[in-house]
């Protein structure tokens, strides 16, 4: 037990931790990164429909996801990563009236790549002009 553990640390040792930022100001409030890499995978956390410049764009949902989607995908390929490196997006959407231009916009954002997919109608989301945000994961081949 002792040589596997020994093991599991000189691996974890070997992979260095990458990060990636955006300019939501949230990050720094509450000390996460956009994204975070370790070997082969990518976690990117919770993506807010931010411009560059921080603020809220005040679009539609389909807007707003698209957003959320381009964000995600810079800090992917910031990382290392591209489009087809996704295998898996949460999707956290305020309305579930909402729900078919969010899986336009990601459906258009995917095309042929077929990320594994949840789509969660919630409450509410941190600010109240967010009517989506969307998390998630890469596997880099090989």
């Amino acid at each position: 037990m002792r040589l596997q553990s020994a093991a599991m640390n000189e691996v974890k040792a070997t992979q260095t931790l990458r990060r990636a930022r955006s300019a939501s100001p949230y990050e720094g409030l509450f000390g996460f990164s956009r994204a975070v890499r370790r070997g082969s995978r990518i976690v990117v956390s919770g993506t807010a429909p931010l411009d560059h410049n921080g603020e809220t764009i005040e679009g539609d949902s389909y807007e707003q996801a698209k957003r959320c989607l381009e964000i995600i995908l810079e800090a992917v390929r910031e990382l290392g990563g591209d489009l087809d490196d996704i295998v898996r997006v949460r999707v956290f959407l305020v309305d579930h009236a909402d729900w078919e231009a969010v899986g336009r916009a990601g459906g258009e954002t995917f095309g042929e790549a077929f990320p594994a997919a949840t789509l969660v109608v919630v409450k509410g989301l941190l600010d109240p002009r967010w009517k989506v945000t969307i998390e998630a994961d890469a596997e880099l081949a090989g």
